[in-house]
Protein backbone atom coordinates (compact mmCIF):
# COMPACT_ATOMS: atom_id res chain seq x y z
CA UNK A 1 0.00 0.00 0.00
CA UNK A 2 1.15 3.55 -0.72
CA UNK A 3 1.15 6.28 1.93
CA UNK A 4 -1.51 5.49 4.53
CA UNK A 5 -3.52 8.55 5.51
CA UNK A 6 -6.09 6.96 7.86
CA UNK A 7 -5.53 3.88 10.01
CA UNK A 8 -8.13 2.34 12.30
CA UNK A 9 -7.00 -0.34 14.74
CA UNK A 10 -9.12 -2.49 17.06
CA UNK A 11 -12.00 0.00 16.96
CA UNK A 12 -14.83 -0.92 19.30
CA UNK A 13 -17.87 1.34 19.65
CA UNK A 14 -20.38 0.59 22.40
CA UNK A 15 -23.91 1.78 23.13
CA UNK A 16 -25.84 1.58 26.36
CA UNK A 17 -28.99 -0.53 26.12
CA UNK A 18 -31.02 -2.21 28.83
CA UNK A 19 -28.66 -0.97 31.54
CA UNK A 20 -25.51 -2.46 29.96
CA UNK A 21 -22.94 -1.59 27.30
CA UNK A 22 -23.12 -3.52 24.02
CA UNK A 23 -20.65 -3.31 21.11
CA UNK A 24 -22.10 -2.19 17.77
CA UNK A 25 -18.62 -2.15 16.19
CA UNK A 26 -16.20 -4.82 17.37
CA UNK A 27 -12.45 -4.74 16.82
CA UNK A 28 -12.48 -3.12 13.37
CA UNK A 29 -9.15 -2.69 11.53
CA UNK A 30 -8.98 -0.48 8.42
CA UNK A 31 -6.32 1.42 6.50
CA UNK A 32 -6.83 3.90 3.66
CA UNK A 33 -4.09 5.26 1.42
CA UNK A 34 -4.03 8.50 -0.52
CA UNK A 35 -5.82 8.33 -3.87
CA UNK A 36 -7.59 5.13 -2.80
CA UNK A 37 -11.26 4.26 -2.30
CA UNK A 38 -12.06 1.68 0.35
CA UNK A 39 -15.71 0.61 0.26
CA UNK A 40 -17.45 -0.80 3.33
CA UNK A 41 -20.42 -2.97 2.43
CA UNK A 42 -22.97 -4.94 4.41
CA UNK A 43 -26.62 -5.07 5.38
CA UNK A 44 -28.30 -2.37 7.42
CA UNK A 45 -27.25 -2.72 11.04
CA UNK A 46 -23.80 -4.09 10.27
CA UNK A 47 -21.96 -1.10 11.77
CA UNK A 48 -20.89 0.77 8.63
CA UNK A 49 -22.20 4.23 9.56
CA UNK A 50 -21.19 3.88 13.22
CA UNK A 51 -17.61 3.26 12.07
CA UNK A 52 -17.65 6.50 10.07
CA UNK A 53 -19.20 8.46 12.95
CA UNK A 54 -16.44 7.17 15.24
CA UNK A 55 -13.78 8.42 12.83
CA UNK A 56 -15.48 11.84 12.81
CA UNK A 57 -15.76 11.90 16.61
CA UNK A 58 -19.56 12.00 16.38
CA UNK A 59 -20.54 9.02 18.56
CA UNK A 60 -23.33 10.46 20.78
CA UNK A 61 -21.78 10.79 24.26
CA UNK A 62 -25.06 10.38 26.19
CA UNK A 63 -25.40 6.71 25.24
CA UNK A 64 -22.31 5.78 23.21
CA UNK A 65 -18.55 5.55 23.62
CA UNK A 66 -15.38 4.40 21.90
CA UNK A 67 -13.93 1.63 24.04
CA UNK A 68 -10.41 1.82 25.53
CA UNK A 69 -7.73 0.31 23.31
CA UNK A 70 -9.30 1.65 20.11
CA UNK A 71 -7.09 3.69 17.80
CA UNK A 72 -7.91 6.05 14.93
CA UNK A 73 -4.80 7.66 13.45
CA UNK A 74 -4.88 10.42 10.86
CA UNK A 75 -1.35 10.23 9.50
CA UNK A 76 0.70 10.74 12.68
CA UNK A 77 -2.10 12.06 14.91
CA UNK A 78 -4.23 9.94 17.24
CA UNK A 79 -7.87 11.06 17.16
CA UNK A 80 -9.28 8.88 19.94
CA UNK A 81 -9.25 10.86 23.15
CA UNK A 82 -9.00 14.32 21.56
CA UNK A 83 -11.03 17.05 23.23
CA UNK A 84 -14.10 18.30 21.39
CA UNK A 85 -12.31 21.59 20.71
CA UNK A 86 -9.34 19.80 19.15
CA UNK A 87 -11.62 17.50 17.16
CA UNK A 88 -13.49 20.52 15.78
CA UNK A 89 -10.25 21.59 14.11
CA UNK A 90 -9.88 18.17 12.47
CA UNK A 91 -13.52 17.58 11.55
CA UNK A 92 -14.41 19.27 8.28
CA UNK A 93 -10.80 20.34 7.74
CA UNK A 94 -8.57 17.25 7.52
CA UNK A 95 -11.42 14.72 7.59
CA UNK A 96 -14.75 15.52 5.94
CA UNK A 97 -17.99 13.60 5.61
CA UNK A 98 -20.81 13.47 3.09
CA UNK A 99 -23.85 12.43 5.08
CA UNK A 100 -26.45 9.93 3.95
CA UNK A 101 -29.48 12.09 3.19
CA UNK A 102 -28.96 15.18 1.00
CA UNK A 103 -32.60 16.21 1.36
CA UNK A 104 -32.28 16.95 5.09
CA UNK A 105 -28.55 17.44 5.75
CA UNK A 106 -28.51 21.08 4.64
CA UNK A 107 -29.79 23.93 6.81
CA UNK A 108 -33.05 25.15 5.22
CA UNK A 109 -32.71 28.64 6.75
CA UNK A 110 -29.34 29.46 5.16
CA UNK A 111 -28.46 29.99 1.52
CA UNK A 112 -26.25 27.41 -0.15
CA UNK A 113 -23.44 29.95 -0.48
CA UNK A 114 -23.59 30.82 3.22
CA UNK A 115 -23.33 27.17 4.23
CA UNK A 116 -20.26 26.46 2.10
CA UNK A 117 -18.60 29.75 3.03
CA UNK A 118 -19.18 29.09 6.74
CA UNK A 119 -17.00 25.98 6.57
CA UNK A 120 -14.25 27.88 4.76
CA UNK A 121 -14.28 30.71 7.32
CA UNK A 122 -14.22 28.30 10.26
CA UNK A 123 -11.29 26.19 9.10
CA UNK A 124 -9.24 28.40 6.79
CA UNK A 125 -9.67 31.74 8.54
CA UNK A 126 -10.67 33.64 5.41
CA UNK A 127 -12.44 36.97 5.53
CA UNK A 128 -16.15 36.85 4.59
CA UNK A 129 -15.60 38.17 1.05
CA UNK A 130 -12.76 35.74 0.37
CA UNK A 131 -14.74 32.84 1.85
CA UNK A 132 -17.69 33.69 -0.37
CA UNK A 133 -15.47 33.69 -3.44
CA UNK A 134 -13.93 30.36 -2.44
CA UNK A 135 -17.40 28.87 -1.90
CA UNK A 136 -18.33 29.92 -5.41
CA UNK A 137 -15.17 28.29 -6.75
CA UNK A 138 -15.91 25.00 -5.00
CA UNK A 139 -19.53 24.94 -6.17
CA UNK A 140 -18.29 25.48 -9.69
CA UNK A 141 -15.74 22.68 -9.16
CA UNK A 142 -18.51 20.19 -8.32
CA UNK A 143 -20.37 21.31 -11.45
CA UNK A 144 -23.28 23.22 -9.97
CA UNK A 145 -24.61 25.10 -13.03
CA UNK A 146 -24.48 28.90 -12.78
CA UNK A 147 -22.71 28.63 -9.43
CA UNK A 148 -22.42 32.39 -8.90
CA UNK A 149 -26.15 32.95 -9.36
CA UNK A 150 -27.18 29.94 -7.30
CA UNK A 151 -25.07 30.93 -4.29
CA UNK A 152 -28.02 32.93 -2.97
CA UNK A 153 -30.55 30.13 -3.44
CA UNK A 154 -31.87 28.03 -0.55
CA UNK A 155 -31.66 24.20 -0.39
CA UNK A 156 -35.35 23.74 -1.28
CA UNK A 157 -34.62 25.38 -4.63
CA UNK A 158 -32.18 22.59 -5.54
CA UNK A 159 -32.94 19.10 -6.81
CA UNK A 160 -31.72 16.06 -4.90
CA UNK A 161 -28.70 15.65 -7.17
CA UNK A 162 -27.75 19.32 -6.84
CA UNK A 163 -28.10 19.17 -3.05
CA UNK A 164 -25.71 16.23 -3.03
CA UNK A 165 -23.24 18.29 -5.06
CA UNK A 166 -23.54 21.04 -2.46
CA UNK A 167 -22.80 18.48 0.27
CA UNK A 168 -19.71 17.38 -1.64
CA UNK A 169 -18.65 21.01 -2.07
CA UNK A 170 -18.95 21.59 1.70
CA UNK A 171 -16.88 18.48 2.36
CA UNK A 172 -14.15 19.51 -0.08
CA UNK A 173 -14.08 23.23 0.70
CA UNK A 174 -11.11 22.88 3.06
CA UNK A 175 -9.26 20.29 0.92
CA UNK A 176 -9.35 17.40 3.43
CA UNK A 177 -7.04 14.40 3.34
CA UNK A 178 -9.84 11.89 4.00
CA UNK A 179 -13.40 11.92 2.67
CA UNK A 180 -16.05 9.75 4.32
CA UNK A 181 -19.04 9.16 2.04
CA UNK A 182 -21.99 7.53 3.81
CA UNK A 183 -24.46 6.27 1.19
CA UNK A 184 -23.97 9.46 -0.86
CA UNK A 185 -26.22 8.28 -3.70
CA UNK A 186 -29.24 7.33 -1.56
CA UNK A 187 -32.57 8.46 -3.06
CA UNK A 188 -30.94 9.62 -6.31
CA UNK A 189 -31.99 8.23 -9.68
CA UNK A 190 -29.43 6.15 -11.58
CA UNK A 191 -28.38 8.94 -13.94
CA UNK A 192 -27.65 11.41 -11.13
CA UNK A 193 -26.07 8.59 -9.11
CA UNK A 194 -23.59 7.93 -11.91
CA UNK A 195 -22.75 11.64 -12.11
CA UNK A 196 -22.12 11.88 -8.35
CA UNK A 197 -19.90 8.77 -8.37
CA UNK A 198 -17.91 10.11 -11.31
CA UNK A 199 -17.51 13.45 -9.54
CA UNK A 200 -16.16 11.82 -6.36
CA UNK A 201 -13.72 9.75 -8.42
CA UNK A 202 -12.48 12.80 -10.33
CA UNK A 203 -12.01 14.84 -7.15
CA UNK A 204 -10.22 11.94 -5.46
CA UNK A 205 -7.64 11.84 -8.22
CA UNK A 206 -7.29 15.63 -8.36
CA UNK A 207 -6.72 16.07 -4.61
CA UNK A 208 -5.16 12.70 -3.74
CA UNK A 209 -7.94 11.95 -1.25
CA UNK A 210 -8.32 8.79 0.73
CA UNK A 211 -12.02 7.88 0.40
CA UNK A 212 -14.04 5.67 2.75
CA UNK A 213 -17.21 4.85 0.81
CA UNK A 214 -20.09 3.29 2.77
CA UNK A 215 -22.84 1.53 0.87
CA UNK A 216 -25.01 -1.57 0.66
CA UNK A 217 -25.14 -1.29 -3.15
CA UNK A 218 -22.63 -3.74 -4.59
CA UNK A 219 -23.15 -2.31 -8.06
CA UNK A 220 -21.81 1.02 -6.84
CA UNK A 221 -18.85 -0.77 -5.22
CA UNK A 222 -17.92 -2.37 -8.54
CA UNK A 223 -17.79 1.08 -10.14
CA UNK A 224 -15.83 3.05 -7.57
CA UNK A 225 -13.86 0.88 -5.10
CA UNK A 226 -10.20 -0.10 -5.16
CA UNK A 227 -10.59 -2.34 -2.10
CA UNK A 228 -13.63 -3.65 -0.24
CA UNK A 229 -14.25 -4.42 3.43
CA UNK A 230 -17.33 -6.55 4.12
CA UNK A 231 -18.97 -5.93 7.51
CA UNK A 232 -21.38 -8.11 9.40
CA UNK A 233 -22.71 -7.58 12.93
CA UNK A 234 -20.08 -4.95 13.73
CA UNK A 235 -17.09 -6.90 12.41
CA UNK A 236 -15.01 -6.96 9.26
CA UNK A 237 -15.44 -10.48 7.86
CA UNK A 238 -13.48 -10.08 4.62
CA UNK A 239 -11.25 -7.55 2.87
CA UNK A 240 -9.95 -7.87 -0.67
CA UNK A 241 -9.25 -5.95 -3.83
CA UNK A 242 -12.57 -5.14 -5.50
CA UNK A 243 -11.95 -7.25 -8.60
CA UNK A 244 -10.88 -10.24 -6.49
CA UNK A 245 -13.93 -9.99 -4.25
CA UNK A 246 -16.37 -9.99 -7.16
CA UNK A 247 -14.50 -12.71 -9.06
CA UNK A 248 -14.12 -15.04 -6.07
CA UNK A 249 -15.93 -14.15 -2.83
CA UNK A 250 -14.38 -16.15 -0.01
CA UNK A 251 -16.43 -15.58 3.14
CA UNK A 252 -19.87 -17.26 3.15
CA UNK A 253 -21.51 -13.92 3.96
CA UNK A 254 -19.79 -12.18 1.03
CA UNK A 255 -20.86 -15.04 -1.20
CA UNK A 256 -24.45 -14.71 0.04
CA UNK A 257 -24.46 -10.94 -0.56
CA UNK A 258 -23.35 -11.38 -4.16
CA UNK A 259 -25.87 -14.17 -4.74
CA UNK A 260 -28.69 -11.90 -3.53
CA UNK A 261 -27.72 -9.02 -5.82
CA UNK A 262 -29.82 -8.51 -9.00
CA UNK A 263 -27.78 -8.81 -12.20
CA UNK A 264 -28.64 -8.15 -15.84
CA UNK A 265 -27.06 -11.44 -16.94
CA UNK A 266 -29.34 -13.75 -14.96
CA UNK A 267 -33.02 -14.32 -14.34
CA UNK A 268 -34.72 -12.82 -11.30
CA UNK A 269 -35.60 -16.34 -10.19
CA UNK A 270 -31.91 -17.06 -9.63
CA UNK A 271 -31.67 -14.58 -6.75
CA UNK A 272 -30.93 -16.25 -3.42
CA UNK A 273 -32.03 -14.09 -0.48
CA UNK A 274 -30.10 -14.46 2.78
CA UNK A 275 -32.32 -16.15 5.32
CA UNK A 276 -32.75 -14.50 8.72
CA UNK A 277 -31.61 -11.08 9.92
CA UNK A 278 -28.53 -9.34 11.27
CA UNK A 279 -28.55 -9.95 15.05
CA UNK A 280 -29.06 -7.02 17.39
CA UNK A 281 -26.08 -5.90 19.43
CA UNK A 282 -27.69 -7.55 22.48
CA UNK A 283 -28.03 -10.96 20.85
CA UNK A 284 -24.58 -11.75 19.41
CA UNK A 285 -23.34 -15.12 20.62
CA UNK A 286 -19.80 -16.23 21.50
CA UNK A 287 -18.99 -17.71 18.08
CA UNK A 288 -19.12 -16.39 14.53
CA UNK A 289 -21.96 -13.87 14.30
CA UNK A 290 -22.97 -15.20 10.88
CA UNK A 291 -23.15 -18.84 12.02
CA UNK A 292 -26.94 -18.89 12.62
CA UNK A 293 -27.48 -17.95 8.94
CA UNK A 294 -24.57 -19.85 7.39
CA UNK A 295 -25.09 -23.13 5.52
CA UNK A 296 -21.44 -24.08 6.13
CA UNK A 297 -21.46 -23.52 9.90
CA UNK A 298 -19.80 -26.13 12.08
CA UNK A 299 -19.88 -26.62 15.85
CA UNK A 300 -16.71 -24.55 16.28
CA UNK A 301 -18.32 -21.68 14.38
CA UNK A 302 -21.10 -21.49 16.97
CA UNK A 303 -18.88 -21.61 20.03
CA UNK A 304 -15.64 -19.83 19.13
CA UNK A 305 -15.18 -16.43 17.51
CA UNK A 306 -12.79 -16.51 14.52
CA UNK A 307 -10.15 -13.81 14.14
CA UNK A 308 -9.56 -11.76 11.01
CA UNK A 309 -6.54 -13.48 9.48
CA UNK A 310 -4.43 -12.60 6.45
CA UNK A 311 -4.46 -15.09 3.58
CA UNK A 312 -1.72 -16.02 1.14
CA UNK A 313 -3.35 -14.04 -1.69
CA UNK A 314 -3.44 -10.74 0.21
CA UNK A 315 -6.95 -10.89 1.61
CA UNK A 316 -8.13 -10.91 5.20
CA UNK A 317 -10.80 -13.41 6.23
CA UNK A 318 -12.78 -14.13 9.40
CA UNK A 319 -13.97 -17.72 8.92
CA UNK A 320 -13.15 -21.13 10.42
CA UNK A 321 -14.34 -23.02 7.34
CA UNK A 322 -12.90 -20.91 4.51
CA UNK A 323 -9.97 -19.36 6.34
CA UNK A 324 -7.61 -22.23 5.50
CA UNK A 325 -8.11 -21.87 1.74
CA UNK A 326 -5.14 -20.44 -0.23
Amino acid sequence: MTEVVLEVRDLTVEFRSGGAWHAAVRGVDLAIARNETLAIVGESGSGKSVTALAVMGLVPPHNGRIAPGSSIRLEDRELVGLSERSMDKVRGDRVAMIFQEPMTALNPTMTVGEQVAESVRAHRGLAPAAAWKEAERVLDLVKVPSARRRMTDYPHQFSGGMRQRVMIAMALACQPEVLLADEPTTALDVTIQAQVLSLIEDLKREYGLGVLFITHNLGVVALIADRVAVMYAGEIVETARAEDLFHEPRHPYTEALLSSMPRVDRDIGELQPIQGNVPSIRDIGPGCAFAPRCALAQERCRSERPSLAATADGRALRCWVRGSLP
